[in-house]
């Protein structure tokens, strides 16, 4: 075990415990080498946690083979998700007051400087996921997250081609996205909102945009929650937008060997972007390029009265009504039966 070192983080001095401890081994990366990755994008990632109540998805014994991370039906895993601020935390680590879909009350980390970030780190935590709202109005959105995820036999070039009829059905509805890479195959687009509706309604909007893609994109878009009936299509998640889901964040390292990152991206570099490019090694450069293309997030907020029209006209013509929920939530007013299709029709 290597002895602790201080490294500075803003006006602070955080302690990095065993920073020699290999997180990557394939690319030889050190959890000092993501406490640095992230200090050196520490202007980017803030802007896209502060004051957001944040869960910490922490990988303590570094990514290696074999490596999991712990589910609500295994707590066996390697990783976990941190939803309470660690007991231990120093007082400068602020925190915010969520609840979950259960009624149950928590209080998160919610970043509000740097620092916050290199300590959640020296924790092991690779990937922060941020509520899309402020510690100021926990149950109204300001973001909707619109999570363009590739299913087996499709992948980053065709979420590409959705992305861009995406960007094209916000704008007939006077609304305009923010692309970032997944870090994975996927795509994530981001549309600041006013935070005047729940999480009910802005689930409720990105439903019916998804449906409306797909009608658009019948062979390459679905909104089909069930995994049997999607094909091979970008799924668009409606659920990402539910009370306690999240999306990882810009800026965050995601749990493969080649530590690639979340990276926030301009439109007119969607096309020719490559998932794997970014990563712990090569963002600190961009970064220090380029700058930060999520900057302007929080510029404009804009209003989902389109969207939730779109949807009462679908539930109005079409008879099209919710979708399910995740299946450890309570059951919804409005929801259909949680039974895939392919069961429901053994049954019947």
């Amino acid at each position: 075990m290597s002895a602790a070192i201080e490294v500075d983080a803003g006006s602070r001095q955080v302690r990095v415990s065993n920073p020699d401890k290999v997180y990557f081994p394939e690319r030889g990366l050190t959890k000092r080498d993501v406490v640095e990755y992230f200090l050196a994008v520490g202007d980017g990632i803030l802007a896209a946690l502060r004051d957001r109540p944040t869960t910490l998805e922490r990988w303590p014994g570094g990514v290696f083979e074999g490596a999991k991370l712990s589910t609500r039906q295994d707590s066996r895993g390697d990783a976990f998700y941190q939803k309470r601020v660690p007991k231990g935390a120093p007082a400068w680590v602020e925190s915010a007051t969520i609840t979950f879909p259960s009624g149950r009350p928590a209080d998160e980390v919610c970043p509000t400087e740097v620092a916050v970030v290199a300590w959640a780190a020296n924790l092991g935590t690779l990937t922060f996921h941020p509520w899309p709202v402020r510690r100021d109005d926990v149950d109204h959105p300001d973001q909707l997250r619109i999570d363009l995820d590739p299913q087996p036999g499709t992948d980053y070039a065709d979420a590409v081609r959705v992305a861009h009829e995406a960007r094209a059905l916000l704008h007939e509805h006077d609304l305009d996205a923010f692309p970032k890479t997944s870090g994975g195959r996927g795509l994530h687009l981001y549309v600041p909102i006013e935070a005047r509706w729940d999480f009910v309604q802005a689930r409720r909007a990105v439903i019916a945009f998804g449906r409306e893609l797909a009608r658009r994109m019948p062979d390459q878009v679905t909104v089909d929650w069930w995994k049997e009936e999607r094909g091979e299509r970008i799924f668009i998640d409606f659920n990402q937008m539910a009370r306690d889901r999240t999306i990882a964040s810009a800026y965050s390292v995601r749990p493969n060997p080649r530590a690639t990152v979340s990276a926030p991206l301009h439109w007119d570099e969607v096309d020719d972007a490559r998932p794997d490019d970014f990563d712990v090694t090569t963002m600190p450069a961009r970064f220090a390029e380029v700058g930060d293309p999520h900057a302007k997030v929080g510029a404009q907020a804009y209003s989902i009265e389109p969207l939730l029209e779109m949807a009462a006209r679908d539930e109005r013509d079409h008879g099209l009504g919710d979708m399910p929920y995740p299946p450890d939530y309570p059951k919804m007013p409005g929801e259909p039966m949680r039974v895939q299709p392919s069961r429901k029709r053994q049954v019947t």
